[in-house]
């Protein structure tokens, strides 16, 4: 029998933070994180992690799992969720996936296996130096050439993902993108209300502008400062967030204080954008059009509405 999950994803600074939490109050749900910097410890303005008073009582999992030095994967990803949605469901409450990372999504919503895909340690430190001597653009590029779809996805600092696509090419002859499509035509083990949200483009870059002043309000820099006294540097796949790597040159002397502020805003509105294509693709998503909304409690009734014809609960 299939296990029940609630998704609920969008573009960073779309409200899904306010929206699970209130959500999971009337379906006693329990969250279960997908976003791949809220797994780091000490990493928590940069990432717009919920503190304790946000959660307001609603478990969150998936959050604080690991050290910023640890290596993290979508196949450990799924792995530990995995566990994370059997524990709640055998506890008689909903897991509410949220977040924005894409791919940990998919790892739940599509039987992706790459147990045959070995990892090619020598070819990894080959491209590693690669992107060290020529930087991130230029792996991208080779990714480019065999899996454009992929290149699309991935920013060119995301250099731990682009090797693995690399990797995965190198060693089966499939792109990373072929083993996706291939997935969608097996059976999962779960029913999906899959939701996702989104609003005008401009507020939505109004919004991504507001919460990256209140980040440096809260004290960005002195996260990104303590992080460094700690032994942490810009180049680990840790410190590769939206937000970390900005600061680090600021603190470097590379940029002032306004324009990292500016630097950030920018490329978070264009991850915004990515996030947006990727979830698009995906014709199971029920998408929730912020703006045609009055308040809170009429996108929750939408929302309850869905799940429970999605669950056959009406």
């Amino acid at each position: 029998m299939k296990k029940n999950i609630v998704i609920i994803a969008g573009p960073t600074a779309s409200g899904k933070t306010l929206l699970s939490i209130e959500l999971s109050k009337i379906i006693n749900g329990e969250i279960v994180s997908a976003d791949s910097m809220q797994i780091y410890k000490y990493m928590d303005i940069g990432s717009a992690k919920p503190t304790i008073d946000e959660m307001q009582g609603i478990p969150h999992h998936m959050i604080d799992i690991i050290e910023p030095e640890e290596e993290f994967s979508v196949a450990l990803y799924r792995q530990k969720a995995g566990e994370c949605i059997d524990d709640i469901i055998s506890r008689g409450k909903m897991p509410v996936v949220v977040g924005g990372t894409g791919l940990y999504i998919n790892s739940l919503t599509y039987p992706l296996d790459f147990t045959n895909t070995s990892q090619d340690k020598e070819y990894r430190l080959y491209l590693q130096k690669l992107a060290e001597n020529y930087g991130g653009e230029y792996i991208h590029n080779m990714l480019r050439e065999i899996d454009a779809e992929s290149a699309a996805r991935l920013h060119p600092n995301d250099i731990k993902r682009i090797i693995r696509a690399l990797e995965v090419y190198k060693n089966t002859g499939k792109t990373m993108t072929e083993y996706i499509l291939e997935s969608r035509s097996k059976e999962i083990e779960y029913n999906l209300a899959y939701m996702g949200l989104y609003m005008d483009r401009q507020k939505l870059y109004d919004r991504i502008n507001k919460r990256v002043d209140e980040m440096f309000e809260k004290g960005l820099v002195d996260e990104v400062k303590k992080l460094k006294n700690m032994g942490y540097n810009k180049n680990m796949t840790s410190m590769q967030g939206i937000g970390y790597k900005e600061v680090f040159d600021y603190l470097d002397g590379i940029y002032t204080l306004d324009e990292v502020k500016d630097i950030i805003k920018q490329n978070t509105r264009h991850y915004a954008k990515r996030q947006l294509t990727w979830f698009r693709r995906e014709e199971r998503i029920h998408w929730i059009d912020i703006d045609k909304f009055n308040d809170v409690d009429e996108i929750l009734e939408n929302m309850i509405y869905y799940i429970e014809s999605k669950f056959n609960l009406v």
